[in-house]
């Protein structure tokens, strides 16, 4: 047994613990949960928990439905909102088979194999997310489910950006947030109202990125159990309201050899290496056909195609917020701060799938030495069409199907997902866009009933 599962099996007994949670995410990001007692866990590391693989959203086909739960117990915290009158702890699980090899479809383990190639080239991937939601009125909400009564969601406040509402509801949620999150062992950097009303953002400190996915849905669970606790409905749809800004989360990303950041190099153009701009292109080059899994719902490119700073087209830029990748300004002493921002996230991505393609875009870039193409420094969204064409500015998906299409034809991600999460992703979403598409809408009511 090792010293982490010995610690947890202290902790356990020494708090007095009820129940551990064993969390595990779908192929779409979905979080599950399977409860088990202090006496089943020394078996559950040892020889996992076994379940019905084939009843969880892409994880397996019915013919080979028996899988294992393994604890990482390095991922154990204890619940804040359980209390201490029934403590309950949770931990992260990898999935397996029977036979004791790591799934093939879980999540996690498809980030895993990207980083493990990312080791083997010496590199080590960090990750920052700049997480944003939207807090609404539960007056014509379902506080669990968040189903509506029919009509608009209403948000908590009218606040924008940075805003300070004195005894303002989002001040004192993020508060509590902030408190729970910290009390799980996730470093937060910075809280603060977003443009929106009712939106807010909270940003996680940098960590490597299997531990930040682990934190994301972290990060969702935490954000909805106080929402629940406060009264109020969390969410992270794309763009739930028409005429203000979707839920982005924009991701700051690095690579370190060892000790040193390989995107820095003193004297460089913003002090970014050969490395870090051949990083770029990949993500640049390969932007658009991984967009089906960074924006995975027919709800993200309304997000996408409105505005309010969320990326449109395929450009880099140092201070430009209209890029898809920008290079923030940092502390020119502290070569640990470089880093590029990429800007196409929505908040209700599954993290492991999305870190994994990032991460094997950029490699791929450095991998077959991609050109980083001119900076755009101009607002790419007032450009015209022909004056992007002319600088060789290509546009992200403008749909669901669009970007489906594309992700059907790439090598790179069907390499980096795997067949089976490859296939199943393609199918899930197929449909997700057929019953979107055979819609029919309020807009196209009140647009066309009395002209027809």
């Amino acid at each position: 047994m090792s010293r982490q599962e010995e610690f947890v099996l202290r902790t356990v007994e020494d708090r007095e613990v009820r129940f551990i949670r064993l969390w595990f995410t779908d192929v779409l990001g979905q979080l599950k949960s399977v409860a088990i007692v202090p006496a089943e866990l020394e078996g559950a590391f040892s020889e996992g928990i076994g379940f019905d693989g084939s009843a969880v959203e892409g994880l397996s086909r019915v013919f080979e439905a028996d899988m294992v739960l393994k604890p990482d117990p390095s991922t154990f915290s204890l619940l804040p909102w359980r209390g201490e009158i029934e403590p309950t702890g949770r931990m992260f699980c990898d999935v397996h088979v029977p036979g004791g090899e790591p799934a093939p479809a879980d999540p996690r383990n498809v980030l895993k194999r990207t980083l493990a190639k990312a080791a083997e080239r010496g590199f080590t991937f960090y990750v920052h997310p700049e997480i944003e939601f939207y807090l609404f009125k539960t007056d014509n909400l379902d506080p669990v489910s968040g189903i509506s009564d029919g009509t608009a969601p209403k948000p908590v406040d009218t606040a924008g950006y940075f805003d300070h509402v004195n005894g303002g509801t989002a001040n004192d949620f993020r508060r509590e947030a902030v408190t729970m999150l910290e009390a799980m062992g996730l470093s937060v950097e910075f809280s603060h109202h977003e443009a929106g009303p009712g939106q807010n953002e909270i940003d996680l400190r940098y960590a490597d990125a299997l531990t930040m996915a682990d934190n994301v849905m972290t990060f969702r669970s935490v954000i909805k159990e106080v929402a629940i606790s406060q009264g109020v409905y969390a969410s992270f749809m794309p763009k739930p309201m028409a005429e203000h800004p979707g839920n982005g989360m924009h991701t700051h990303v690095s690579l370190f050899e060892g000790e040193n950041n390989a995107f820095f190099e003193p004297g460089a153009e913003y002090q970014l290496s050969k490395t870090g701009r051949q990083f770029i292109a990949g993500l640049l080059t390969h932007a658009a056909e991984i967009s089906a899994v960074t924006n995975q719902h027919v709800n993200s490119y309304k997000r996408l195609w409105t505005g309010h700073e969320a990326p449109s087209y395929i450009s880099w830029g140092h201070r430009n917020r209209s890029a898809l990748v920008r290079v923030p300004q940092y502390n020119s002493g502290k070569s640990s701060s470089a880093r590029v921002e990429y800007r196409a996230l929505d908040s209700s991505a599954n993290p492991y799938l999305s870190y994994a393609l990032m991460l094997a875009a950029g490699l791929k870039g450095i991998e077959e030495g991609y050109e980083l193409p001119d900076e755009a420094e101009d607002n790419v969204w007032l450009l015209s069409s022909t004056e992007r064409r002319a600088m060789g500015i290509e546009a992200l998906p403008r749909s669901l199907s669009h970007a489906l299409e594309l992700m059907e034809g790439s090598d790179l991600v069907a390499e980096t997902l795997g067949e089976e999460v490859f296939d199943f992703f393609l199918r899930n979403k197929r449909q997700e866009w057929t019953d979107y598409r055979a819609q029919v809408t309020p807009y196209e009511i009140a647009k066309h009933f009395t002209s027809m």
